[in-house]
């Protein structure tokens, strides 16, 4: 079974942050083991969330430095689940 859809957007951007000048979007398809048809949807998708890809087909793609990932959002029941694992890990848990 192949990765899911928010592992290949990451996926995307992590390969974009590796680039300064503009890669071909066949490059990145084949980096990332997707057809390009699938690239130019995902690129579509990250820009339309606010991710800074500029460029277009035929030209290449870059990641414009400075771009960030969001910060995560967790439930409650969430971060509870993770204050409990790091706790019976001895990790630190402090917020």
């Amino acid at each position: 079974m192949g990765m899911s859809r928010s592992e290949r957007l990451l996926d995307l951007i992590q390969v974009l942050r590796r680039f300064r000048q503009p890669v071909s979007g066949r490059k990145l398809a084949q980096e990332l083991g997707t057809s390009i048809r699938t690239l130019y949807r995902d690129i579509a998708s990250l820009q339309a969330q606010g991710a800074s890809i500029e460029g277009e087909p035929g030209v290449g793609y870059v990641l414009r430095p400075g771009f960030m990932l969001p910060p995560l959002m967790f439930s409650e029941d969430e971060i509870e689940a993770l204050v409990s694992h790091c706790t019976l890990s001895g990790l630190p848990h402090s917020l």
